[in-house]
């Protein structure tokens, strides 16, 4: 916590702006050339200095060497940087004030002046340009043929959004990715080295294989998944994050539960690299692309319309017509006019696919006054860290010129623990939003919940619902339920359009595809419940089906790969992809991988779920009634130390937790087995009742 105003001990503001700028400037000097430099006496120097590591704003150590001149090396500490940001900030607030006022006795009029650090009391004009990291056309050409030589990292899908958002100035004031110091203080107290307020870690992570590959200055180019370079970064920090603590401050615990938690641990690299970013040219979007707008093109549209203040509305939802009657309320309280702002870079695992969302939104825009309401589409990747990741988003919405911002009940929040509690609290990101309000820049518009009055026949918050009035709503399960059964969806709710839109993409449940996916140890009976499933359900009919056995994939989709954990997790992810895209086309996948991972698994679920259902079958055979049934002599030869890594014996195999169905095959037959599965099938209304 950066204190507001300096400890009693301390020196009065201005000496102590000059003592922490000049122990950064020089911080190997002797105290004589110290005292000199701020024309004090030795005296007045140790004193200062003592009161300086008192407040923990300097690390004072012993420097080895015989001159006793130079004992004492000096370092600002985190909170030291961040004091001498801000009274940096109020000693130019100050003297632009002190000019404006003689500029003003002189001229008759005001400066104009305006600072460009949004944190002193003077805000930044929200329409004026903001900086952007890209470089000249010219400049550009050359750097990609200078690109060539060096070393080349392939950004993750979201590398590409932050990086996207660097370079157009929607990560504003960042110049690339953070450096490890400001990483710490982002982490532990949102803010960055100098003190400038932060919220969430954009960070380059990579594997340990390619940091080795880096040494510290030196230029990498960054590129995207068809090898096109974008940007080139100079690579001034190379650390290993404590990732267990990241989680608990950024997310607010260390829970796998949490999907930004999960990446964090099982897909994000382990070696984070820092610097600045220099733009050659933004990724290429095909979709949408009248929609997209960096932050300098929505400001040049809002001064171009004489929009002054503009409320975004933050979604990553359809809009239904309780969100439209939030807006309309939003922008008349705020007096603005409204920004639909909906993210279409990475959400929550198991949202709507943002071309469904677009399209919803582009189906209801003609339901707003066209001179009072726009919309333009967010590249960003959000985390879902709840508060946090609220303040992130005004800061964002603060680079793309808005003024306002709604800030919903658990805003961004990810949905529920591992112990089936809600993450944050309903309303901790409006109180940590309201907290930074002004530090922000822009104002905060609380979200109301709104529902529908059945005898007023319209809209009202929920605490303002006349006494003895009937309410209706539908919840975000209750509307799912109503898509996946094929139930109507009452006009009241949402519009016909949109409806429309969502049944495209999510029909009723026994129209779409899904995978089952069985997991078990080798030997416990999957392949043989596998096929058996494969032919009661060609035997039903209506929907193509496929077997993904273990052994099969093995010999036609990874015949190269080993049995090293490594390999293993290759084999079930080209697995999980091959069923997603099944799944995708209305088809019916079985997979019969062992799939000893936890992580993996959940990737594989991850990536089916964005298209249909994901059946998970434990197959809880034990390991010794598997040994027992070993036909191939396996278990054996891993006993004796021939075949290594082998699960069950010298490789851990992971219990799922839930899985939505655990089958027993000890004294069950395989029919009454596959039985179990077309049950669970049913019950899910995956295939119509027999």
């Amino acid at each position: 916590m950066i204190a507001s105003h300096p400890a009693p001990n301390l020196p009065e503001e201005d000496q102590l702006f000059r003592l922490l700028r000049q122990l950064d400037r020089t911080p190997e000097a002797s105290q004589r050339v110290t005292a000199e430099a701020l024309g004090i006496s030795l005296g007045r120097l140790n004193a200062w200095l003592r009161a300086a590591a008192e407040a923990g704003l300097v690390n004072i150590s012993d420097r080895p060497g015989p001159d006793r001149r130079q004992r004492f090396a000096y370092a600002l500490t985190l909170r030291g940087a961040s004091e001498k940001s801000r009274l940096a900030d109020r000693f130019l607030a100050r003297k632009l004030a002190e000019y404006d006022a003689l500029h003003a006795e002189l001229t008759g009029t005001t400066s104009g002046l305006v600072p460009i650090k949004h944190r002193t009391e003077l805000m930044q004009n929200n329409l004026a340009p903001i900086p952007e990291l890209y470089v000249s056309y010219d400049s550009a050409q050359k750097l990609k043929a200078e690109a060539a030589d060096l070393t080349s990292h392939d950004l993750t899908a979201r590398q590409i959004c932050d990086l996207e958002l660097l370079m157009n100035g929607g990560f504003n004031p960042l110049k690339g990715f953070l450096s490890e110091a400001d990483y710490d203080g982002v982490v532990e107290n949102m803010r960055l080295a100098d003190g400038t307020l932060w919220p969430m870690p954009i960070t380059l992570d990579v594997t340990e294989k390619f940091a080795e590959t880096v040494e510290i200055g030196q230029d990498i180019a960054l590129r995207d998944q068809e090898g096109v370079i974008l940007a080139t970064m100079t690579v001034t920090d190379k650390w290993v994050p404590n990732k267990a603590r990241e989680a608990e401050k950024v997310f607010g615990a260390d829970d796998l539960a949490h999907p930004a938690v999960n990446y964090l641990h099982n897909q994000a690299g382990a070696v984070y690299l820092g610097g600045p970013v220099t733009g050659i040219q933004q990724p290429v979007h095909y979709d949408f692309r009248a929609r997209r707008d960096t932050p300098n093109e929505l400001r040049a549209y809002f001064r171009k319309v004489g929009w002054r203040k503009i409320v975004a509305f933050q979604t990553r939802n359809p809009l239904h017509r309780a969100h439209q009657e939030l807006t309309f309320r939003a922008a008349k309280e705020a007096q603005a006019n409204l920004l639909i702002h909906p993210v279409v870079g990475m959400t929550k695992p198991g949202d709507v696919d943002h071309f469904t969302r677009v399209r919803c939104y582009e189906a209801v825009l003609d339901k707003y006054p066209a001179s009072t309401t726009t919309m333009s589409l967010l590249n960003l990747a959000m985390r879902m860290a709840g508060p946090r990741e609220a303040v992130w988003h005004g800061l964002i919405r603060k680079n793309h010129g808005c003024t306002h911002m709604i800030v919903g009940r658990d805003h961004a929040g990810p949905g529920k623990n591992s112990a089936g509690q809600d993450f944050y609290g309903p309303y901790d990101a409006q109180e940590l939003f309201a907290a930074h309000a002004a530090e922000i820049g822009i104002e905060m518009v609380d979200f109301k919940h709104m529902v529908f009055v059945q005898e007023k026949a319209q809209y009202y918050p929920a605490n303002e619902v006349p006494e003895g009035d009937t309410v209706l709503d539908i919840s975000g399960t209750e509307l799912r339920r109503r898509l996946a059964e094929g139930l109507e969806i009452p006009e009241w709710f949402s519009f016909p359009e949109v409806v429309t839109e969502l049944r495209k993409t999510r029909p009723p449940r026994s129209n779409q595809g899904f995978t089952v996916f069985f997991t078990g140890l080798s030997g416990s009976g999957k392949s043989t419940i596998a096929n058996a499933l494969m032919v009661k359900l060609m035997e039903m009919g209506g929907r193509p089906v496929t077997l993904l056995d273990g052994d099969v994939v093995r010999k036609h989709l990874s015949s190269e790969l080993g049995f090293s954990k490594e390999h293993r997790d290759i084999n079930i992810k080209r697995i999980g992809y091959v069923a997603s895209e099944i799944t995708k086309n209305g088809g019916i996948a079985i997979c019969a991988p062992i799939a000893p991972y936890t992580a993996t698994r959940r990737a594989v679920r991850e990536m089916i779920e964005a298209y249909g259902a994901f059946l998970e079958v434990h197959v809880a055979t034990a390991l010794e009634e598997c040994e027992r049934r070993d036909r191939k002599g396996l278990y054996k030869l891993a006993r004796e130390g021939k075949i290594k890594e082998f699960t069950g014996i010298s490789d851990p195999y992971e219990e799922p937790k839930n899985p939505e169905l655990r089958v027993e095959t000890e004294g069950t037959d395989v029919d009454n087995c596959a039985h179990q599965v077309i049950l669970k099938l049913e019950s899910m209304g995956l295939i119509a009742a027999s």
